[in-house]
């Protein structure tokens, strides 16, 4: 059973959500608060594997609920839901650790396509992660463990949420390549994801905070202008 957890704190759109997801197959755990979407999350005996987050929630924002839920797990898809256009807004739920937003007024639809091409990017990732691979790719100071899955430099691991993983994962494999933005897209978010390619520069500003010396003077994650990114070691 796919599983999802919906905070939104205005109940006539829960109860229209609700009932779309659970049409489209979805077991759904309401909540109208921060809090409560944590302690529904925190008790919940099968984890919900995406949660659909209203930026504009009473006491504890949707800010604050993305940045613990994701303290909580690395791998659950979080889609965060605002009612503004301001690009600020979007770029700070992304950078909190949500893999995608939609902004309201939206289709339902719209809303289910997106949920459910980032419940098949999750679940994919969660297969492969239960593959027992032996490989590490080896990048300078960098090790990449493609079978517990984690970055370590010079023996100190970083934390990576799955998302992170995959894009240092395609990096990995193709070293020194200048890689366009809609093709980072395609490999980590999927084919069918029809969202704004902003979200790659976004999540490449993330990855720089956490692996790069200086994030402001990138020496792995280099910027190719007009094109996309491109591996250094």
């Amino acid at each position: 059973m796919k599983r999802i957890l919906v905070c939104e704190d205005e109940s006539n759109i829960r109860e229209f959500v609700v009932i779309n997801l659970e049409r489209a197959g979805y077991e759904v755990i309401e909540a109208g608060s921060g809090e409560e979407a944590l302690h529904r999350y925190d008790q919940a005996a099968e984890k919900p594997d995406i949660a659909l987050l209203d930026i504009m929630l009473p006491g504890m924002d949707g800010f604050e609920v993305c940045r613990e839920l994701r303290k909580r797990s690395d791998s659950m898809g979080i889609i965060i839901l605002t009612a503004r256009t301001q690009e600020m807004e979007k770029v700070g739920g992304l950078m909190m650790g949500a893999d995608d937003y939609v902004t309201k007024p939206f289709s339902p639809s719209e809303l289910v396509a997106r949920i459910d091409a980032l419940y098949r990017r999750v679940d994919a990732a969660r297969q492969r992660h239960e593959v027992q691979y032996l490989e590490e790719i080896r990048q300078g100071d960098f090790v990449l463990s493609l079978r517990s899955r984690t970055l370590r430099r010079d023996g100190t691991p970083i934390e990576l949420t799955q998302l992170e993983f995959q894009i240092i994962e395609y990096f990995f494999t193709h070293p020194g390549e200048e890689l366009k933005r809609r093709d980072i897209l395609q490999y980590v978010w999927g084919k069918d994801y029809f969202g704004d390619e902003k979200i790659v520069d976004v999540n490449i500003r993330r990855l720089r905070m956490k692996i790069e010396r200086n994030s402001s003077s990138p020496e792995h994650i280099m910027t190719v202008w007009g094109v996309g990114y491109q591996w250094n070691a």
